[in-house]
């Protein structure tokens, strides 16, 4: 661990000292010992069984109440309250109460959900489960110590269903210097992130959604937006998560620079492909075709409310059956039209429609270094019930006759506007079962994309959906993912933190600048990133890739 992140940790530590002397809490009793690899878990565990390497079998449930922390994110759905609902109350129940286990959903802002953790683990309240999306975040909380490592047999005995699906994937992708740390959930070959469009405006200004085959003819639609005055198109702060320069870069892709560069987690300012960008970024605002004050619109709500209001004519966004932004919006405009943006509306002309493609798994999890033997087999006989096909329908549809009925092909048809007590969340109640899987999946794949289709087509706007995967389905080749390292990244873990704030600073500032100053600013700004860290953080990545720990 870096000196930086040690004092940091120490002064957090040191801040909640007084709160964590006067109360007493059962996962923590022994919170002031280090997480060593050869010490247990948590010390506090000694007078019980240890389930790994030991004749104690919890899979009947247990002795006494176990305390179950999972992690749930919250994306601030109106009138949802994540830890208390109709499905958090199920899970208590049928599953809870069945192997005396006290189950309790902590709340991960999904906007900040690295400073959330990292609150929670200095002040000693972190769930049993850490989890990111993104590897060199997890490889950040390895180089942490702030994961157990885990034992495979324990995995297959107490959760044999999910160690079926998922063994492959944890023996290939788990293993970090030459320790077992991490597991995962599935990710099925999909995605429902979509780009939607205000159709009725493009139409207005004597175009047509399908002419939008690149980034010139997407700025020439934006010119006659303006002087129509209709509206302009939505851009928001970029932050935390870095993927937005692919469709700027050559094809076909370098793999080692693919490897230096590309980091959701670190922005890459340095680049050609990211000077092109925000010279169309520059250009963009400093003629009026996008939000003037996008870098206020940092949080999904702000960007959707610009949608809804009718001042911007696009809206990036996860579609779901149940999304209300249609709904919202016509509201407002009942005239309002909707279309899938065309893929090639973001790409420069000669280039490809690249993005970035998924790791061939989902959320990438590991056990709390403070977690004890129970209380890591609670979890995985949550993950084992969640894999069981009955209970993850459930989760992922509601109740039967309420919330959904089946068809003749076995599919879920959710029911329009439901708002029973078992209503789902605003995406389906992902955030709850994506611990076990990405996307919802029946036997048969071709049903599979029937559902899909029902899963993410709001009532009347089945086109959207099916637009959605053709233009997925599309870009398929141009997609690829970002590197997986086998080494943790140290300088990456010491200085993204500030790096991402510096990036978002600077970057703006770059796209604000009038157009005869975006050279010198931006070749400030480069030698600014640079030498706040990201020099350093290049160097480490290229040791690692000359070694060839990367892949």
């Amino acid at each position: 661990m870096s000196k930086k992140k040690i004092v940091s940790l120490l002064m957090a530590i040191f801040m909640v000292i007084s709160v964590l002397s006067a109360c007493s809490n059962d996962k923590n009793s022994n919170a002031s010992s280090s997480p060593s690899e050869s010490s247990t878990p948590s010390a506090s565990n000694t007078a019980s069984e240890s389930a790994k390497g030991s004749d104690g079998d919890y899979s009947k449930g247990f002795p006494e109440k176990v305390n179950l922390e999972i992690p749930v994110y919250d994306r601030a759905f109106e009138g949802w309250n994540v830890t208390d609902n109709f499905y958090t109350r199920w899970v208590q129940k049928e599953f809870g109460d069945k192997y005396n286990i006290n189950v309790k959903f902590v709340p991960i802002t999904r906007s900040s959900e690295v400073p959330d953790y990292e609150q929670l683990l200095a002040s000693h309240k972190a769930p049993d489960i850490i989890f990111h999306y993104d590897m060199p975040q997890a490889l950040a909380y390895y180089g942490e110590d702030v994961l157990q490592p885990l034992d495979w047999e324990e995995i297959a005995k107490y959760a044999p269903t999910y160690w079926k699906n998922m063994s492959e994937t944890i023996q290939q992708y788990g293993v970090v210097d030459d320790k077992k740390v991490f597991f995962f959930a599935s990710r099925p070959n999909a995605d429902n992130y979509v780009t939607m469009i205000r159709k009725d405006w493009v139409e207005k200004v004597g175009m047509k959604v399908e002419d939008l085959t690149s980034l010139e003819k997407y700025n020439e639609m934006l010119v006659k937006w303006k002087e129509a005055g209709l509206g302009v198109g939505s851009e928001s702060l970029r932050k935390n998560n870095y993927n937005f320069n692919y469709a700027f870069r050559d094809w076909p892709i370098d793999a080692k620079d693919r490897a230096l560069y590309s980091d959701l987690s670190v922005a890459d300012l340095t680049t050609p492909a990211t000077e092109s960008w925000l010279r169309n970024l520059n250009y963009q605002y400093n003629n009026g075709l996008i939000d003037k004050e996008f870098y206020l619109r940092d949080d999904d709500n702000k960007i959707k409310a610009e949608f809804v209001a009718g001042k911007t004519g696009t809206y990036g966004f996860y579609l779901a059956s149940n999304t209300d932004v249609i709904s919202s919006v016509l509201k407002n405009n009942p005239e309002a039209q909707f279309a899938v943006q065309n893929v090639l509306a973001g790409t420069p002309e000669g280039h490809k429609p690249q993005g970035r493609a998924y790791w061939p798994f989902g959320l990438i999890m590991g056990i709390n270094y403070e977690s004890t033997d129970m209380e890591r087999a609670a979890v995985w006989m949550y993950l084992e019930w969640m894999s069981q096909p009955e209970n993850l329908f459930y989760f992922q549809n509601g109740v039967e006759g309420q919330n959904y009925t089946l068809d003749a092909d076995g599919i879920a048809v959710k029911t329009a506007d439901f708002a029973g007590e078992s209503k789902l969340s605003l995406n389906n109640n992902k955030d709850y079962w994506a611990l076990v899987t990405e996307v919802a999946q029946y036997a048969d794949p071709a049903v599979t994309r029937k559902a899909y289709l029902r899963d993410w087509s709001p009532a009347g706007y089945e086109y959207l959906a099916e637009d959605l995967l053709a233009n997925y389905d599309k870009t398929a080749e141009y997609r690829t993912p970002d590197a997986l390292f086998g080494v943790v990244l140290e300088k990456v873990n010491e200085y993204k933190a500030d790096l991402n704030s510096l990036f978002q600073e600077l970057y703006v500032k770059i796209a604000i600048a009038p157009i005869d100053q975006f050279d010198a600013t931006y070749e400030a700004a480069k030698k600014t990133y640079l030498d706040a860290g990201y020099q350093e953080i290049l160097d480490e990545k290229k040791a690692a890739i000359d070694a060839g720990k990367f892949r």
